[in-house]
């Protein structure tokens, strides 16, 4: 909670020095409009993002069952852990920062620049520094993720539209479904999984179906949006 209350002072400072405005172009107050995409845009992304598991299941026959005991408080904590890291990522990548570079540069170049921070910030906090390969398919994944992100923002001048495709997509994969059978998640995996020969075609569905379909629906979502005014 304090991280999140520095974040929120050193971006109401930021804002102040270069633009003598407040927090409100940042757009977090709460609007019945704002709640209804945020609704709309948080379910999309938790939907497609569940694919990512679902197509495991029925590609390389990854058993999933539910994790026991399922405690109330154990829910709430991960969820707020979830909650608190999409938020300070979305403050440090689309609050301030893209808000300046917008006022600055314009709306593409600045959605492009924090993109590129968004992605390299990925590499950082996922450990694959020094590895090409996987520092290239990690890149390609957030820098278009954080296209969108920054778009939604550029489109509404709210980072409530990016936090919820940030977090429906987040939560799912990080806490709801594992990415290993280790952690505290909702669903675990039955290990070992069986060994499976699946066609290439099969391997790159399983992959990127998720990835392009959640990039793809979200971005026709905030399009159909009307254009806010830079505040």
């Amino acid at each position: 909670m304090l991280q999140l209350i520095g974040l929120s002072l050193i971006s109401w400072l930021i804002i102040w020095l270069f633009q003598k405005k407040d927090l409100s172009v940042l757009g977090l107050t709460l609007t019945k409009e704002r709640i209804k995409y945020f609704a709309i845009l948080f379910l999309a992304s938790a939907i497609l993002s569940a694919t990512t598991f679902l197509l495991r299941m029925y590609f390389a026959k990854e058993v999933y069952v539910l994790a026991e005991p399922l405690a109330i408080d154990s829910i709430f904590l991960e969820t707020w852990y979830q909650f608190r890291t999409v938020l300070t990522e979305e403050l440090i990548c689309r609050g301030a920062l893209l808000y300046i570079l917008i006022k600055k540069i314009g709306q593409a170049k600045g959605i492009i620049i924090t993109s590129v921070f968004f992605a390299v910030l990925h590499w950082v906090n996922a450990g694959v520094w020094g590895n090409l390969a996987q520092m290239t398919i990690l890149f390609t994944f957030t820098f278009a993720m954080g296209l969108l992100l920054a778009f939604s923002y550029a489109k509404t001048f709210s980072i409530i539209y990016p936090f919820a495709i940030h977090f429906g997509w987040n939560l799912m994969q990080n806490y709801i479904f594992p990415d290993t059978a280790t952690g505290n998640h909702i669903f675990i995996l039955v290990a070992p999984p069986p060994e499976v020969t699946i066609s290439y075609l099969a391997l790159f569905t399983m992959l990127l179906l998720p990835k392009i379909s959640v990039l793809i629906v979200n971005y026709f979502i905030i399009k159909k949006h009307r254009q806010v005014e830079i505040p």
